[in-house]
C-alpha cells in the first residue's frame, strides 16, 4: 500500500512527489506517456519559483540548463524594465526548456526515493474512510491512503471525480513554435508587418519564434504539425517562408477554468488539473509548482500523523484564491492585448501607468507570485508572506530549507522549537537582516508567527505542526 499516489508527472507532480519524500511518505507517480516528452517549448520560471528551487537545493541544476533574463511584469506583452527595490535575491526570469525541468525534478524525486511508473495511467477509483482503490488502464488494482490528480488540464482524476469546472470555454486557438526558415529576417518581418495576431521573431540563427491563430479551436491534445503552420502562414502572410526543421511546436486555446474545489475527502487535485488559463505572462507552470510545495508537507503531515486537524483544508484555502487572481489576471491580460479601439486605448493608459514604479511592482508581484499573502492571521506585514533569501550567519537562509522543514529564525537568541524539533529547525542569529525578534517559517518559505514571546511561539507551532513530541 502507498501513501499517496500521485497522477501525472509533469513539473507539478514531479515536485509534489519529491516534497513528500522529504518526510518518507510512500510515493507512487504514475504517468502514462512512456517516454518523457521530447517537445522543446521553452518557458519562463519566475522569481517566487526560482526561491523555492533554491530552498530545496535545484536552483544551480536548473540555471545550468536555463538562460537568465532581466526581470520585468510583461503584463500583457507590455515590456517595462522591473522597478527598483526587489526584495529577492533571485530578481530574474529564467528561460529552460520544459523537458529539462520535468528531467530535473523526477530526477530528483527518484533520488528522494518516489516511484515512477511510466506507461500508467488512472482509469477508476473507488474512495472509503481509510484509503483509495485505484485501477489502472491494464486493470490492476493499487491501494493509496490519498490520491492526487496532477494530471493536467484534461485531468481524468478531477474528471473521475465529478468535481465541478466552471469557467470559460476557449473561444480561439493559437499555434505556437520554433523552427527554421528559409526566408531571410529582413523579408520576414516586412512581409509580417502589420498582420493582425501573427508574430515571427528571430530565436538563432535561420531560426524563427512563430506564434499564428489557428484556423478554428480544436479539442487535440496532440501538438501541431509543421504542415499546420505552413498552412496557416500561406493563409496570413501569403507565403510560408520555407518553414522546416521544427524545434518544438504547441497548441494552446484561451480556455479559463477552475475546480470547485481542489480537494474531496482522500483525493485532491493540483496544477492545470485544478485551473486552466491562457500562457500569458507564463504563469501556470508556476502556479502548479508553488500548489505543489503548498501541499507537500500539509499533505505529508496528514499521512505521518501530525497535522493539526485543519492543516489540510489550509490546502483549498490559501491556493484557490492564488488561482482565481492569476485567471483573472490572464482575463485582463487577454482583453489588453485585444486590436478592437477600447482595449487599445485601455492598453495604452496601462503603458503610461506602467512608468509608475508602484504599478509596475504591483503587476510583477501578480505575475512572479511574489507578493501572495496567505491570511495566517492578524500582525504585521510581513505575516503571512514569503520570507527573502536572507544573509544569515551560516550563509543563505534558503540553504536550510532544503530538508523541507518548518524553521524558528530567533534574533533573541532566547525562544525555543522544544517539543517540535523533529519538525523545525532553530537558528539562533542575532544578526540576522531582520527588523522583528524572531519568527517561524513554514516549509514553504512563508511566514507563520512573528513575536519574541514563548508562550504564542508555542501556539504557533501547535497550530501548524501539530501537538509536540513527548
Amino acid at each position: 500500500m502507498y501513501d499517496v499516489i500521485i497522477a501525472g508527472c509533469g513539473p507539478t507532480g514531479a515536485m509534489l512527489a519529491a516534497e513528500l519524500r522529504l518526510h518518507e511518505v510512500r510515493v507512487l507517480v504514475l504517468e502514462q506517456d512512456i517516454e518523457p516528452a521530447s517537445a522543446a517549448r521553452i518557458v519562463s520560471l519566475h522569481i517566487r519559483s526560482l526561491e523555492l528551487m533554491a530552498m530545496r537545493g535545484l536552483l544551480d541544476r536548473l540555471l545550468a540548463r536555463g538562460r537568465r533574463r532581466p526581470a520585468g511584469a510583461y503584463f500583457a506583452a507590455i515590456n517595462k524594465p522591473a522597478p527598483g527595490g526587489l526584495d529577492s535575491a533571485h530578481a530574474f526570469l529564467l528561460g529552460i526548456r520544459q523537458p529539462d525541468i520535468v528531467a530535473i525534478l523526477e530526477a530528483h524525486a527518484i533520488a528522494l526515493g518516489a516511484e515512477v511508473r511510466r506507461g500508467a495511467a488512472v482509469a477508476a477509483f473507488t474512495p472509503d474512510h481509510d484509503g483509495v482503490t485505484v485501477t489502472l488502464g491494464s486493470g490492476e488494482r493499487l491501494r493509496t491512503r490519498y490520491l492526487v490528480g496532477c494530471d493536467g488540464g484534461r485531468s481524468a482524476v478531477r474528471k473521475l471525480l465529478g468535481v465541478g469546472f466552471p469557467g470559460e470555454p476557449a473561444r480561439n486557438e493559437t499555434l505556437m513554435g520554433e523552427m527554421a526558415a528559409d526566408t531571410p529576417a529582413e523579408e520576414i518581418a516586412a512581409t509580417v508587418a502589420g498582420i493582425r495576431g501573427l508574430s515571427i521573431t528571430p530565436s538563432g540563427a535561420g531560426v524563427y519564434r512563430i506564434v499564428v491563430p489557428a484556423a478554428s479551436v480544436s479539442d487535440r491534445a496532440d501538438p501541431p504539425t509543421i504542415d499546420d503552420f505552413a498552412q496557416r502562414l500561406r493563409t496570413l502572410a501569403g507565403v510560408d517562408f520555407g518553414v522546416h526543421s521544427p524545434r518544438w511546436l504547441s497548441r494552446f486555446g484561451d480556455a479559463t477554468r477552475q475546480a470547485d474545489s481542489y480537494r474531496a475527502g482522500r483525493v485532491l487535485l493540483a496544477g492545470d488539473a485544478a485551473h486552466i488559463h491562457p500562457p500569458i505572462g507564463g504563469q501556470g507552470l508556476n502556479l502548479g509548482v508553488q500548489d505543489a510545495v503548498n501541499l507537500g508537507w500539509k499533505l505529508a503531515a496528514q499521512v505521518r500523523g501530525w497535522a493539526p486537524e485543519t492543516l489540510l483544508d489550509t490546502y483549498q484555502s490559501e491556493r484557490h484564491p492564488v488561482a482565481a487572481q492569476v485567471l483573472d489576471n490572464t482575463r485582463a491580460q487577454t482583453a489588453l492585448l485585444s486590436p478592437e479601439p477600447g482595449a487599445q486605448a485601455m492598453r495604452r493608459l496601462l503603458i503610461e501607468l506602467m512608468d509608475i514604479d508602484e504599478v509596475n511592482h504591483r503587476l510583477l508581484e501578480k505575475i512572479t507570485g511574489i507578493g501572495v499573502r496567505y491570511d495566517v492571521g492578524e500582525g504585521p506585514e510581513l505575516l503571512g508572506r514569503r520570507l527573502p533569501d536572507l544573509e544569515i550567519k551560516t550563509g543563505r537562509l534558503y540553504d536550510l530549507l532544503h530538508r523541507g522543514r518548518g524553521l524558528l529564525l530567533d534574533r533573541t537568541t532566547r525562544l525555543t522549537v522544544g517539543g517540535w524539533a523533529d519538525r523545525v529547525d532553530h537558528l539562533a542569529d542575532p544578526g540576522a537582516e531582520l527588523d522583528v525578534p524572531g519568527l517561524l517559517l513554514r516549509p514553504d518559505g512563508h511566514v507563520a508567527w512573528i513575536g519574541n514571546d514563548q508562550a504564542d511561539l508555542d501556539a504557533h507551532l501547535t497550530r501548524w505542526f501539530g501537538r509536540p513530541a513527548d
